[in-house]
């Protein structure tokens, strides 16, 4: 019986911290770039500043669903050939996805994510 796709403590910490930074770095771009009104209006306005420039392409980005898009393809790809660092982009693209609109998408590859936890190790070939 081969045993199942579980990373170790060390890996485990290691995930944990990328999914910590991509929630605070989403979390910062939520409430401090995109939906601040003075941000909105300084950037429409015409300022040219590295934060509107961040504000204009986070917003392209989630217009399109592109993090959840992007948690869902590595989810996949993950659930069918579990790897570590498949892992670590599913869950940093569906932590930006959840705090960036892409909701629905984002939410199905964090459940295509656990049940990747089931898959058995890829063989050594």
């Amino acid at each position: 019986m081969s045993r199942l796709f579980l990373p170790t403590a060390r890996q485990t910490n290691r995930l944990l911290i990328v999914g910590f930074l991509a929630l605070g770095c989403a979390f910062y771009l939520r409430y401090l770039v995109i939906e601040q009104p003075g941000v909105g209006i300084a950037c429409q306005d015409g300022l040219r500043t590295w934060q509107c420039r961040i504000r204009q392409v986070a917003i392209g980005l989630f217009t399109h669903a592109v993090f959840g898009w992007l948690a869902l393809a590595a989810a996949v790809l993950n659930l069918i050939r579990p790897h570590l660092v498949l892992l670590g982009i599913g869950i940093a693209a569906a932590g930006f996805g959840i705090v960036l609109y892409n909701v629905a998408l984002s939410a199905l590859a964090v459940a295509l994510l656990i049940l990747s936890l089931a898959r058995p190790v890829r063989g050594e070939e």
